[in-house]
């Protein structure tokens, strides 16, 4: 089984309770191989009242989290018997598992939110190929030079002009060849 993103409803403006909770569910029944991130998806935007500019975040969809996960029996059962959670979205019916989001749908969300459905510690490593998916080299093909954990970014070697030209990307810029 693989790992995948769902949607998951809670009570709205009860989002961070319910990731709060589901992370210490995760921590204290170890399962950690199962339920990687809870993510709340937020924007950040910039108002200007009174001539003072503010940064305000904002949640992208109200009463929903995204959770990355293994659908297991035991990890769907945990979320869904979270104090807060109203169910998966994409389930049909009582006992049904839901389908998790489409990649690109979820890659989407990630970036605008700066962040990569790839998890630079355990999915990529050096000498892997990369297709650049977003940016000024999108749709080139690369090999990964180095790595930058700290700032998810990669260096990235490009065939330019029959030339390998090591190139600098995000890491929500890139998917997996």
């Amino acid at each position: 089984m693989e790992k995948a993103w769902y949607v998951v409803n809670t009570y709205s403006g009860h989002e961070q309770k319910v990731k709060e909770k589901l992370e210490a569910k995760v921590e204290s029944m170890g399962m950690q191989d199962n339920i990687f991130r809870v993510i709340i998806p937020e924007t950040t935007e910039v108002e200007i009242k009174d001539g003072v500019k503010k940064e305000k975040v904002k949640k992208m969809f109200p009463g929903y989290i995204l959770v990355e996960m293994i659908m297991t029996d035991e990890a769907w059962y945990i979320i869904r018997n979270t104090p807060g959670v109203t169910g998966f979205i994409g389930s049909y019916g009582h006992k049904a598992k839901p389908t998790p989001l489409p990649p690109q749908e979820i890659d989407k969300v990630l970036a605008t939110m700066g962040m990569s459905r790839l998890d630079s510690d355990s999915d990529l490593k050096v000498g892997d190929a990369v297709n650049v998916i977003d940016g000024p080299f999108k749709g080139m093909t690369g090999k990964i030079d180095s790595i930058d954990k700290e700032n998810n970014r990669l260096n990235v070697l490009i065939d330019l002009f029959g030339q390998e030209t090591p190139v600098e990307v995000e890491l929500f810029q890139v998917s997996k060849a």
